[in-house]
């Protein structure tokens, strides 16, 4: 991608979950192209791997770590490696998520947990682990992934579109209480966008048309689109931006 350069982020460590493929990937390689130091973690190890050994292979600072984000000792623990390697984390990127479909009759009680858990629990806990070496570093920067889902009520997985709700709420309570610290919280909603999963298993002709009608952009949106905005929140040309949530969706809602 053809991107702003942001000196700000250059040495800088960054965190980044779901790291792997889809927008994930796009905001890893984004960021080792500022020269920041990425972490990210991820369930999948094949794509992983290998996009690490790539970006690694071009010169780039980049480690992964194997790590199933709903056992909350181990997100810790893959965070702590991290940081042994990286040094304190700055910047904390929420990306990892799953948009599985699902009827009402379908959850369970277990099932609802096992979603929170994949889409948002891991949020929280994520930045809980940091925001102590970001008051060390005299700040830092939060960016919490959402949806616009919840926003046009979707339907088909109500429990991903609770949970995507439920980071607004999340951010704005981070930023109002980490703001004193310097430590800067929002959150991005994304629209539909065309990562390979998404075309492989949702997109159809009818599908395309309809989304057509409904943005205000004629045009399909890529992970690129996104991570240009993750960028942007962690530098400190958005200094002066918290308590936010950034929808990036062609002007559909």
């Amino acid at each position: 991608m053809t991107d702003a350069v942001y000196p700000s982020l250059k040495g800088k460590a960054v965190l980044i979950t779901g790291g792997g493929s889809g927008i994930g990937e796009a905001i890893v390689r984004g960021f080792a192209g500022q020269g920041s130091k990425v972490g990210f973690l991820d369930i999948a190890d094949e794509p992983s791997e290998q996009l690490a050994a790539d970006l690694a292979a071009d010169g780039h600072t980049v480690r992964f770590r194997h790590c199933d984000l709903t056992e909350i000792h181990a997100l810790h623990q893959a965070i702590s490696t991290l940081e042994e390697e990286l040094g304190p984390f700055s910047v904390l990127i929420n990306n990892a998520a799953h948009d599985q479909r699902h009827t009402l009759d379908e959850v369970t009680s277990d099932y609802w947990d096992e979603r929170f858990a994949v889409n948002l629990k891991h949020q929280f806990f994520a930045a809980q682990a940091l925001i102590h070496g970001m008051r060390g570093l005299g700040g830092g920067a939060i960016v919490n992934m959402g949806s616009i889902s919840w926003m046009v009520g979707q339907a088909g997985m109500v429990c991903y579109t609770t949970a995507k709700s439920a980071v607004q709420g999340l951010t704005r309570s981070l930023a109002r209480e980490l703001g004193p610290d310097n430590i800067r919280v929002n959150s991005i909603a994304p629209g539909w966008i065309m990562t390979e999963r998404q075309r492989t298993l949702w997109l159809t002709p009818e599908g395309e048309e309809q989304l057509m009608e409904d943005q205000c952009l004629k045009r399909k949106l890529y992970p690129d689109d996104i991570a240009r905005v993750a960028l942007f929140l962690a530098s400190d040309e958005a200094g002066g931006l918290t308590n936010q949530t950034i929808v990036v969706d062609g002007g559909w809602i």
